[in-house]
């Protein structure tokens, strides 16, 4: 799953992914491929101030080893599910 979209990132340069995120989680990591397509990851953050947001953009940043910068929030900010754009 990770090592595919990974490989789309390499070769399009970009890779958009629909993230349905829990908060308050002991760990933040990933839970795995919902129905819909939606990621679920699991957020170590409360959702607060956009702290959970800014812990979700290290998470992806850290995973498919980009920058913060690279990564960003495309819509649903305040929401549980997320557009995410990751960019080379």
């Amino acid at each position: 799953m990770l090592s595919d979209l990974k490989q789309k990132l390499l070769e399009k340069g970009e890779v958009r992914l629909l993230i349905r995120v829990t908060t308050n989680a002991d760990k933040t990591q990933w839970r795995g491929l919902m129905a819909d397509g939606a990621f679920k990851i699991a957020i170590a953050a409360v959702p607060e101030r956009g702290k959970a947001n800014l812990e979700l953009i290290k998470f992806l940043a850290s995973e498919f080893n980009v920058l913060k910068d690279q990564v960003v929030i495309i819509s649903g900010a305040s929401d549980h599910v997320k557009l995410v754009r990751i960019k080379l």
